[in-house]
């Protein structure tokens, strides 16, 4: 029952993420990509102090000792350490991903992004983790995919398409930062700094290219708010709810259900279509990314 609800979790996480993309692209119909980014990462990160608290009230409430709760939080220098190279590297991808949204459908940005999945186990050979036989195929056929969706008819990335795929490289750095910072602090503290410095980092580019006004984000006030509540402060915290006791394997397949859920919003919400040959390049890409997931045999057993 534990399980299940582990999943359900996550599954929601997925779907929220997913409806995320309709919020940016609609939201950009007012205000610029540093400007949604910005105001979307610091209200991100305001909605996850409350939280904070709430848990730490939670902790307290179950008989967690002050001593405890301090060893789970980590070193302070630490917890500010990894915000700050998570809201750095996040603000660089999901800047990236907001021009791509400009130029691109919602569908083919969920699924070229969902290729972060792929590519963090090939990054992870550079800072000394090994890569599966499996993994290379899976990077060949997500390609395959790429092509089928992406390439137009003089064989071209397009220019939407080619941000969103730097988005996900950059993405995939985001992870392996997480990945090494994670396990020595708590995960909403350091989300509320990632969000903050985030938010700061658009800010800058924000005011020297985009002149924001107060009238145009209000206007905006319905995708920023989603992004910003649920995609960065609701949906963070359900996956952290949610890992805690699932398997690596089942919960980044469930996550990667986001790709799925943009193009059906897509289709659903902004009436957004993709041809016979965009979706067998989705089917290929959804098909590497499960394919990525699957838990290597122990060969120990196999002997």
């Amino acid at each position: 029952m534990k399980q299940m609800k582990n999943n359900m979790m996550l599954l929601l996480t997925a779907l929220i993420w997913g409806c995320a993309f309709v919020a940016q692209s609609v939201g950009m119909d007012y205000v610029g990509p540093f400007t949604f980014n910005c105001v979307r990462c610091i209200l991100g990160s305001l909605v996850l102090v409350p939280v904070i608290f709430l848990m730490d009230g939670l902790k307290k409430k179950n008989g967690m000792s002050e001593n405890e709760r301090k060893k789970e939080r980590g070193d302070t220098k630490t917890l500010v350490a990894g915000g700050i190279c998570c809201g750095v590297v996040l603000a660089v991808a999901s800047s990236l991903q907001q021009f791509g949204i400009l130029f691109t459908t919602v569908g083919k940005a969920g699924f070229i992004t969902a290729m972060y999945i792929v590519l963090v186990p090939v990054l992870g050979i550079f800072v000394g983790k090994k890569i599966r036989p499996l993994i290379i195929g899976c990077v060949l056929l997500a390609v395959a995919g790429l092509y089928f969706l992406c390439m137009t008819g003089k064989l071209s990335l397009g220019v939407g398409d080619l941000f969103v795929l730097m988005c996900a490289l950059v993405f995939s750095v985001h992870i392996l930062v997480i990945d090494h910072f994670s396990p020595l602090v708590d995960g909403v503290r350091m989300s509320a700094i990632q969000f903050l410095t985030a938010g700061l980092v658009c800010a800058v580019p924000m005011f020297l290219w985009e002149a924001p006004k107060a009238g145009d984000i209000l206007a905006a006030w319905m995708p920023v708010l989603y992004a910003g509540v649920m995609s960065c402060g609701v949906a963070y915290t359900l996956q952290i709810l949610g890992q805690k006791h699932a398997d690596p394997a089942v919960a980044s397949l469930l996550l990667s259900l986001e790709s799925v859920f943009s193009v059906l919003a897509g289709w659903a919400i902004l009436g957004q279509k993709l041809s016979g040959r965009e979706l067998f390049g989705c089917v290929l890409m959804f098909a590497a990314i499960i394919i990525a997931q699957l838990p290597e045999k122990d060969r120990k057993m196999e002997g």
